[in-house]
């Protein structure tokens, strides 16, 4: 009899499992794209590594950033309404300038505008530079603020600049359906380069630019953001991202650039630092503590977080890293209930149940996730191309709590349809476009809180 009993749990342990995908990816290592591919503009001190970024907490500002290699001047952005078709009335805004010195390197002008008061859902152009070295842009400014605002995000992490790293930004261009990019950290990997090359965060920027230009990015700093290097005399972390990456903390009462949080569509987007304190009655915990109780599920149902280390992590690389992250914030994320957590870090993809493991105390020793309505859904798409390779080595068994997980490099789509509905699809870049590794239909927790069902299945 006890063989049956065996046969039957073994059974209902397979129908129950999360899927490891069979798909094999192409051999192929990392391979860096050379300096000499990312030339800067034609032109005398012609702008470049141009970007943009949400510049305030409802979306009606943008942060204009730009890098001038010989003079501070010109020193403005002029944009203007891109449909109006007489009488264009042009604006200037002028730019803080920063520079700073990192080792044997020594920065261009970086220019940082804030352009505020623009209208909700209008394209807009945007001029930088002069003589022959000038440039122009352009971007679309979110929908105002509601429930049922539909919206795409794209989602890249850890991306770098090798081939890997080109296909996945070229099969995200090539959707036009995102609108602005939730960026989950590891830019230019100028840290694994000899003295932290810092050149390599200048081809980097032009390499996004034909993305970041024209729609924001929602950044997060990653470990390869950390740049600190005692034994060359860095010992101030973070310096090459800070310099050239603004976000609008302040707007959002945050007392650093590594966390923040804004308004989008329908969307309430909260940033953490997973390379900065977080516990109990640090500046990110107390800042986090007070930026839940402000969320509006009436106004902006959809409630995301955005870190850079996962919580949970079915993969040998990074394995447990986000634990302690994981303790002292997961109980507020089931008791507002978050939509979706999303990070990098590990360089391959997977996507968790809607579980929590919140209930542990030192006294029953409960410590086993559970499925819980209230809880997010925890999305690593840490599989931008990185130069390190692909993280290929998941754990043997595949946790109770791992829906899918794939070893292959890629981009995530997330689009909002109402209060209630938003698809979200991951694609590899072997496929075509129309070909998702993975999908599903989700359900708001707050709205419609009913259990999702892969279409893997």
């Amino acid at each position: 009899m006890w063989w049956i009993v065996t046969i039957l749990f073994l059974l209902n342990g397979v129908c129950d499992a999360g899927i490891t995908s069979s798909f094999v990816r192409k051999a192929a290592p990392s391979i860096e794209i050379p300096k000499v591919h990312f030339p800067p503009p034609d032109g005398y001190n012609a702008p470049e590594q141009v970007h943009i970024t949400q510049g305030d907490y409802v979306g009606k500002s943008v942060i204009v950033s730009w890098v001038t290699p010989l003079e501070k001047e010109p020193n403005f952005v002029t944009y203007w309404e891109a449909d109006e078709k007489k009488n264009i009335k042009r604006n200037r805004v002028h730019a803080k300038i920063t520079t700073y010195r990192y080792y044997n390197y020594s920065s261009g002008y970086i220019h940082h505008a804030t352009i505020n008061r623009l209208q909700y859902n209008t394209k807009y152009a945007y001029e930088l530079g002069s003589g022959n070295g000038t440039r122009q842009f352009s971007f679309t400014t979110p929908p105002e603020i509601g429930p049922d605002v539909p919206y795409t995000f794209g989602l890249i992490g850890d991306l770098g600049q090798t081939l890997a790293s080109r296909e996945t930004l070229e099969h995200y261009l090539s959707t036009k359906k995102g609108q602005t990019v939730l960026f989950l950290g590891d830019f230019s990997y100028a840290d694994v380069h000899p003295y932290h090359d810092n050149e390599k965060w200048d081809t980097f920027g032009r390499f996004i630019e034909k993305s970041n230009a024209y729609e924001p990015w929602i950044y997060i700093a990653g470990n390869h953001e950390l740049d600190l290097s005692p034994e060359i005399g860095e010992y101030v972390p973070f310096k090459p991202y800070k310099h050239r990456y603004h976000v609008p903390f302040q707007a959002s009462g945050s007392r650093s650039p590594l966390w923040y949080s804004i308004k989008r569509a329908s969307t309430h987007i909260i940033v953490l630092s997973s390379y900065s304190a977080f516990a109990i009655y640090t500046p990110q915990y107390t800042w986090l503590k007070e930026e839940l109780t402000k969320v509006n599920r009436s106004e902006t149902p959809w409630l995301i977080i955005l870190m850079h280390s996962p919580m949970y992590n079915s993969n040998n690389y990074h394995f447990m890293e986000g634990e302690t992250m994981r303790v002292v914030f997961e109980p507020w994320f089931v008791k507002y209930k978050v939509d979706f957590v999303f990070a990098g870090h590990v360089h391959s993809y997977e996507r968790s149940e809607r579980v929590s493991n919140i209930q542990y105390n030192i006294t029953d020793g409960l410590s086993t996730p559970v499925k819980d309505v209230s809880a997010p859904v925890y999305i690593t798409v840490g599989d931008g191309g990185n130069i390190e390779g692909i993280a290929d080595s998941f754990t043997e068994h595949q946790p109770d709590y791992s829906a899918f997980r794939e070893a292959s490099f890629g981009h995530a789509l997330l689009e909002i349809k109402n209060r209630t509905h938003a698809f979200y699809s991951w694609h590899r870049n072997q496929d075509s476009m129309a070909v998702s590794g993975d999908s599903i239909w989700f359900y708001n927790r707050h709205f419609y809180p009913k259990e999702e069902r892969s279409s893997n299945e």
